[in-house]
């Protein structure tokens, strides 16, 4: 007996074991990235590796990949796969820079006595090149720690 089989899934079981609506486990499979077995009566039935290829597709999902980069994360053949996988690697580290910004703005702003943090001296210096329009976006300093440094009271005018 092979063992993939011993355990199997109808879609409603497998859709409530990853917090999925049914629907959404039938989408995946019109575009190809599940491929159930069907019972005698034509129901979807999901085995080991099936529940191990939706574990996939969530976790990718959750670090924001597409469909069609998952189901190149899926085919060990699919032509571009490094590629695909590359460019995720770099979204992923770009996203993660954002957060680390937006993460320091919130301590900042936790920290700092102004009312208003766009009246900040402290936080208006960090985003001067970014107002300026000489910068995009803003780095996370390399400073010490929020409220480790000067420019943490509200300005005279607050």
């Amino acid at each position: 007996m092979n063992t993939h089989t011993a355990v199997r899934w109808s879609v409603g079981e497998l859709g409530e074991r990853f917090g999925l609506a049914t629907h959404v486990l039938r989408h995946w499979e019109d575009v190809g990235l599940l491929t159930p077995e069907r019972d005698p009566a034509g129901r979807r039935v999901y085995s080991e590796p099936d529940v191990y290829r939706v574990a996939v597709i969530v976790s990718s999902k959750a670090a924001g990949m597409s469909l069609d980069q998952i189901r190149a994360l899926l085919d060990a053949e699919a032509d571009g796969r490094r590629d695909i996988l590359r460019e995720h690697l770099t979204d992923l580290e770009a996203r993660m820079a954002e957060m680390e910004r937006s993460r320091h703005l919130t301590e900042h702003a936790l920290e700092c006595r102004a009312h208003d943090i766009a009246n900040c001296p402290n936080f208006r210096s960090h985003v001067a090149d970014v107002v300026a329009g000489t910068r995009r976006a803003f780095a996370a300093p390399d400073r010490p720690a929020v409220g480790a440094h000067p420019g943490h009271e509200a300005p005279a005018s607050a």
